[in-house]
């Protein structure tokens, strides 16, 4: 909020009105407020005079002011205040901030349901946006050309603000720490009373990291595990000069503090979390029934309090004063009784059809509006039911593919967002940080539209929709003059992979000072996106489990026709081996048991010949191509198939330090194999398959120090014993340094680790530990900390010493890498980058580099840059899901961003080879390049959100699998 106004200085920051045009209004409102109160007053003195008492003599309470005035707000409707649309300045200006023109933009405004684009120029002034499209020279004649802050878009893209529906930013702070979490209360089931705000960490690091992906304003949630958590607050991000929590929120209520409220304005919106299904269940060990019961008897509470004050108000009103007393409320409960007068914005953590058909009746009996389910994996399910809810349907909110980290969230699908469009249904992509980060919540919407989300919606998805959720859609959200100068310049279309921001601008202040970006030819439009309505029609058929399996499972000749690109793995890496120069050319592909026999234009190959012989299954790939398949590492995929429950993973190995290993596994001389535990067949292996990513090397899951060891395996197959299901039973030793649970000392894990390495060499864990001191097969060590790799590099450097033999060494994760790239590659040791975005989970792990637009360099391309071989893992493999094998389907684009982020230093062979051929070398694989599998894709490339992946091309198997 501004600071700079005497009144405002004056009055609490809850107090402070939004200003109008006018200022001489704005100083008469409070002097307005009262004299409408004192005429309500002196009517009724003068009703009773006249027309004598209803019963008998009623003696006016000492507060009957105050009480009339509430009665008349009473079921007065949250919305902007009169004059609001034509006010000159924002409520937030910041004064002293510069005029800003942005010229030659093409600007997504939100507008016509989406559909509106301007080619034009951009005024801000005072916070608020002043001119779309054709600007007016008479607004800039009132300033020096060095008063304004000029920015040339050069056609770029501009859109309003990213706005994040569902965040836990700075209440789960980054870098996590005790001191600074307060996302949920064990004090009990319904605690409508609690509110977000007073827990809110000023020095988070998400703020700047968000703001780096366009975020510009968010809902800032309590957690979970409470039926009703208590009441969330919007802020804007950008940091204020008074630093407080309070003065990043948007609209904050009348009243927020217990001050006086003003009633002579519409009240502002409210917002409180609920939260359905197994959470609160888990967290207060008991049932679905209970958590409803929990509703039923805070609602309860709260209609009576209502009818209360219904009967009060209409008894004060006719000037019945006799024995009223006190207008009645309570405050723990108020702000549900202004849930039932529709005066807050309910947001429902709620996934399962169960949990909605009774949300919806809740809303029903005791009528209130729901503004949205939030997470709802199995919306998509049943949107009928959503439709019943009370008043309006509600919006869902919704991940892109995070999922089955629950039996909750099983039944997720990745064209959830799409049919829930086709039903007229409001779609909101949301990020629920730090789960996934908002900066990449635009990410979301770029896979929702990947999968079927039209454009207009999929951007309207993360500004005019969620807007709207928030009861902020007069404000924010739409580029529209009189709105919040709240704004994103892209580098590339916002649904092209890797869009990033060349300038934010928050209250009309840029947010990024000299930013970085890299050029992405041919991203100014948006992407031409697969067809998915057969995939969307057979997910909804089988009740969102459709077979993953392949169609067919060809052997023999099959040709790949109308191919642009041919990629391949060598000694080398990954190269080229032809592209198409123009649209008229054809390039062509001949497979013969899973082997290509040859490849290449159409007009100039032998494989013209196979063509004409009619021989063999022929397949249009539309101008699509053949690439390396990927190769996942760093999550448990293969060993689980839901998370977070126990029965369906293989679970998680001793920790040497927390539990002495049982005699029957040989005591200290035990080590665990991946391959013993292994599962095949689940929804995330078969879904990462669908995706180009066709195997895996897998290690143990583990929480300490001693992990085991690795496995490699296909995520294609239906069981172990199947041909090619195991492609090596054993990869590398793995290990972690860290602050896990209950971790001893660093210097203790580090005398651990050099005991093991150096001996003496027992039982069979003394025999792997002896094979990588001798330099036989791979140490892989997961560390985050600059200091723990250096500690690291130097027990390498000694371990040599005493073998004579060179130690091979892969990093995993390795979040502060780039603080020693150079002695890293020194010492000769690869890095397997996981996540390969950086973000600034733990203490351990803060110093990462941002990449752009903040800094010119990404951890990977740091790295790359000192010729340290770098693999990379899925994005969503990071502290916060450590077995997230739903990310991995999403590596591809991960591997694509990686690139576009590397200002040409890494191209797309580099990116590929660093999500398969690398992995390999880095983890211990022992098959040659030759063996490994091709992805055919249709309509564009693996790495792109043009291709769709429509074939496996296997030599290991001698087969070509269809989807």
């Amino acid at each position: 909020m501004s600071q700079d106004c005497d009144m405002e200085k004056r009055l609490p920051i809850h107090n402070a009105r939004l200003r109008v045009t006018k200022t001489r209004t704005k100083r008469l409102r409070p002097t307005f407020a009262l004299l409408v109160i004192g005429i309500l007053y002196l009517a009724v003195e003068f009703s009773t005079l006249i027309l004598g008492p209803r019963r008998s003599t009623s003696r006016l309470p000492l507060h009957a002011q105050e009480a009339l005035a509430k009665c008349h707000a009473l079921n007065i409707k949250p919305g902007p205040p009169v004059g609001f649309n034509s006010r000159s300045e924002s409520d937030r200006f910041q004064h002293g901030t510069k005029p800003v023109l942005i010229r030659n933009a093409s600007i997504w405004t939100g507008r016509l349901n989406g559909l509106e684009v301007h080619k034009g120029d951009l005024f801000l002034e005072n916070g608020l946006i002043k001119a779309v499209g054709d600007v007016d020279p008479s607004l800039l004649e009132r300033y020096d050309s060095k008063d304004i802050t000029i920015a040339d878009a050069k056609g770029a893209w501009v859109t309003p603000g990213i706005v994040d529906v569902h965040s836990h930013i700075a209440v789960g702070a980054s870098p996590s720490l005790a001191g600074a979490n307060d996302g949920n209360s064990n004090k009990g089931l319904a605690l409508p009373w609690l509110r977000s705000l007073d827990g809110l960490n000023t020095h988070d690091d998400s703020y700047a990291h968000s703001i780096a992906g366009g975020v510009t304003t968010s809902l800032i949630l309590p957690g979970s595990a409470n039926a009703i958590g208590g009441q969330a607050f919007a802020i804007k991000l950008r940091s204020t000069p008074e630093r407080s929590p309070s003065s990043l929120l948007v609209e904050p209520p009348f009243g927020l503090n217990g001050s006086e409220a003003d009633y002579t304005v519409p009240p502002r919106w409210r917002h409180m979390k609920h939260a359905c299904g197994e959470n609160p269940s888990r967290m207060y060990d008991g049932t679905r029934m209970d958590t409803v019961w929990a509703y039923r008897e805070a609602y309860d509470k709260a209609r009576q309090i209502k009818n209360k004050q219904d009967e009060y108000c209409s008894k004060a009103l006719v000037g019945d004063w006799n024995n009223l007393g006190s207008f009645p409320e309570e405050l723990q409960w108020e702000a549900l009784v202004d849930i039932l007068r529709g005066k807050v914005k309910v947001q429902t953590h709620c996934y399962e059809a169960v949990d909605f058909d009774a949300f919806v009746r809740l809303s029903n009996e005791f009528q209130f509006p729901v503004a949205a389910f939030h997470h709802a994996h199995e919306a998509y399910l049943v949107p009928e039911v959503l439709k019943r809810a009370y008043e309006h349907p509600p919006a869902v909110a919704i991940f892109a593919a995070f999922s089955r980290y629950k039996r909750e969230a099983y039944r997720h699908s990745e064209f959830a967002a799409r049919i829930l469009n086709d039903h007229d249904l409001k779609v909101v992509m949301k990020s629920d940080h730090p789960a996934i980060q908002s900066r990449y919540l635009l990410h979301e919407a770029q896979q929702a539209h990947y999968y079927g989300l039209p454009e207009n919606i999929a951007l309207a998805s993360v500004t005019s929709n969620a807007a709207e959720v928030l009861g902020l859609e007069h404000r924010i959200g739409y580029v529209k003059a009189g709105y919040d100068a709240d704004l994103v310049i892209w580098d590339s279309h916002p649904l092209a992979l890797g869009a990033t921001p060349v300038q934010v601008i928050i209250d009309g202040i840029p947010q990024l000072d000299a930013p970085y970006t890299s050029p992405k030819p041919e991203s100014q439009v948006a992407p031409v996106t697969p067809n998915f309505d057969q995939e969307a029609r057979t997910t909804v058929e089988h009740g969102g489990l459709p077979p993953l399996q392949a169609a067919q499972s060809l052997s023999g000749r099959v040709i790949f026709r109308n191919i642009s690109s041919v990629w391949a793995r060598d000694a080398r890496g990954v190269n080229m081996v032809f592209r198409t120069e123009s649209q008229s050319d054809e390039g062509i592909a001949v497979v013969e048991n899973g082997k290509i026999l040859c490849s290449g234009l159409m007009t100039s190959t032998s494989c013209s010949s196979y063509v004409s012989s009619g021989d063999g299954h022929t397949i249009n790939l539309h101008g699509g191509s053949l690439a390396p398949a990927l190769i996942s590492t760093g999550s448990s995929i293969g060993l689980q198939e839901i998370a977070m429950e126990a029965t369906t993973t293989d679970g998680a190995v001793y920790d040497p330090f927390e539990h002495t290993s049982p005699a029957i596994l040989g005591g200290e001389g035990s080590i665990i194999r991946a391959v013993d535990g292994l599962q095949f067949g689940t929804r995330d292996a078969l879904l990462a398959y669908r995706a180009g990513v066709t195997t895996s090397i897998t290690p143990p899951i583990f929480e300490g120090l001693l992990g085991g060891l690795s496995t490699y395996l296909s995520l294609s197959s239906r069981h172990k014993l199947e041909s090619g299901a195991i492609i090596q039973e054993v990869t590398a030793v793995h290990v972690a340094v860290g602050h896990g649970r209950g971790s001893p000392s660093i210097s203790t894990q580090i005398a651990a680790l050099r005991r093991l390495l150096v001996g003496p060499h027992e039982g069979e864990r003394g025999k792997w530990f002896k094979a990588v001191y001798e330099g036989n097969i791979p140490l892989v060590v997961e560390a985050k900390n600059a200091d723990i790799i250096a500690t690291l590099l130097n027990l390498k450097k000694e371990i040599e010493v005493a073998s004579g033999a060179q130690m091979k060494m892969t990093l995993v994760r390795a979040a502060e890498a780039h603080l020693l790239a150079k002695e890293i590659a020194a010492a000769n040791v690869g890095v397997i980058v996981t996540p390969p975005r950086s973000f600034p989970f733990t203490w351990e792990g803060r110093r990462i580099l941002y990449g752009p637009p903040l800094t010119a360099d990404s951890l990977v391309s740091v790295l790359v840059s000192h010729n340290v071989t770098v693999g990379i893992g899925p994005q969503g493999v990071e502290e916060e899901n450590p077995m997230a094998g739903w990310a991995v389907r999403n590596l591809r684009w991960d591997a694509a961003w990686v690139s576009l982020d590397s200002r040409g230093a890494i191209g797309m062979g580099d990116a590929l080879a660093m999500a398969s051929s690398n992995i390999e070398t880095l983890l211990g694989v022992q098959s040659e390049p030759a063996y490994g599998d091709l992805v055919a894709t249709s309509g564009g490339e693996l790495l792109s959100f043009e291709g769709k992946v429509v074939a496996i091309i296997s030599p290991r198997l001698a087969s070509v699998d269809i989807f």
